[in-house]
């Protein structure tokens, strides 16, 4: 039998070689001085030889070896394979509803933003995988789904609810595709939770208020580069988090352009933003101040990350604009029910702009230059629109359409 110091003082060789402990275990040393623990046993039934891993030294101990050694004997005495035991283990452990759950996401993480990818794994991790993480995925309900359901609905939480149940149901159609599951059981829920209320981003689309908007925004206290967030929020009307991670590598001011890469897009296809003389001007003015950085608008605490989500709400809520008048997706909103109702453009125009799902009559998506010259148009009268509501004069009326 060996010791624990003929373990630990156990040398390497040129070949590969074993140090006995008896009843069917040893210690095999390879030439690179990796120390492994090895089980010899002839398989119940057939009398076949067979080999499972103990661990290796010195994770595993010479005292938790013979242990390991001495359970996988009793089974063998009751005629159960210790090898075929651990493999169907292995198995059920790789078809629980989190570790498909998780290969899913880490499969298909790539087709979202980085922001929406780690929500949806945290609400799996806080909602979900504490009460039926650990279930096999094919034995699962459409009950055992509503309960965990339910309890997110039960503390007000609605329209988590509802993405959550969604996300589950994405997780069910691969383990159905991988042949986990017989069927996604989550399609039977459908009516089962509270309907959400609707929620809107709150936004100004009264031209005076939008004068006065525009009117503190020049006004705005803070530091330069919020201004100008503001500023290039409103002339381009893109996404909050669209803004905030904005790269100058992505803008040629030369051509007017900024050109937003698929993986920061909420559709996952590139977005091509004209820039009119305003935001071109603005952007100039900024290069001096962090064109040496990455980001257009860096954090203020760490140059090397973006502008914190919460900045441009806090500089609306700084000028006097609460939540339920104005948020950084209001700017959004405000474009489309000017440009449309008030400025006249064409709705596949702002909608195209708005890197919306606008489709071609065949049913194809639009490229990313689909309309560029008449979009070029619109951001330039929509950028001077701005200007004139500013300085509060010629102010064009909204003519709502009938419903």
């Amino acid at each position: 039998m060996l010791t624990p110091s003929a373990v630990t003082n156990a040398k390497p060789r040129p070949e590969a070689y074993k140090l006995t402990d008896g009843r069917g275990m040893y210690l095999l040393v390879k030439p690179d001085g990796a120390r492994w623990w090895r089980f010899d046993y002839r398989r119940p039934g057939t009398g076949k030889r067979n080999t499972l891993s103990l661990g290796t030294f010195p994770d595993t101990s010479l005292k938790r070896a013979r242990e390991k050694r001495d359970d996988w004997r009793r089974l063998i005495a009751d005629g159960v394979d210790p090898g075929e035991k651990r493999k169907a283990e292995r198995v059920a452990a790789a078809d629980t509803f989190e570790a498909v759950a998780r290969e899913w996401h880490a499969k298909f993480a790539a087709a979202r933003t980085e922001g929406h990818a780690k929500r949806i794994l945290r609400r799996f991790e806080v909602d979900v995988f504490p009460w039926i993480g650990a279930q096999p995925v094919g034995k699962l309900t459409a009950p055992g789904i509503l309960s965990v359901l339910r309890r997110i609905e039960s503390r007000g939480a609605i329209e988590t609810a509802h993405r959550t149940r969604s996300d589950c149901g994405m997780v069910m159609r691969f383990a159905v595709a991988t042949g986990r599951a017989q069927a996604d059981v989550t399609r039977d829920l459908h009516g089962a939770l509270a309907v959400p209320t609707p929620k809107h981003h709150a936004a100004i689309t009264d031209p005076n208020r939008i004068g006065e908007l525009m009117r503190a925004i020049e006004g705005f206290t803070g530091t330069f580069p919020v201004r100008c967030a503001l500023k290039l929020a409103s002339l381009t009307f893109v996404r909050p988090g669209e803004l905030r991670q904005a790269e100058w590598a992505e803008f040629d001011l030369d051509k007017a352009e900024w050109s937003i890469p698929a993986e920061r897009m909420k559709m996952r296809r590139p977005h091509l933003v004209p820039l009119s003389s305003q935001a071109t001007m603005l952007l100039r003015e900024l290069w001096p101040l962090t064109g040496s950085g990455r980001y257009v608008f860096p954090g203020a605490r760490d140059r090397k990350r973006p502008m914190s989500n919460v900045t441009i709400n806090a500089a609306l809520r700084r000028m006097g604009f609460d939540r339920d008048t104005m948020t950084g997706h209001g700017f959004r909103a405000m474009a489309r029910t000017v440009l449309d109702e008030g400025l006249g453009f064409r709705p596949d125009y702002i909608e195209h702009q708005l890197a919306h799902a606008v489709r071609e009559p065949d049913g194809r998506a639009y490229n990313r230059t689909a309309h560029l010259p008449e979009r070029i148009k619109m951001m330039q009268a929509w950028a001077d629109h701005l200007d004139t509501l500013r300085m509060g004069t010629n102010v064009v009326p909204i003519k709502r359409k009938a419903s």
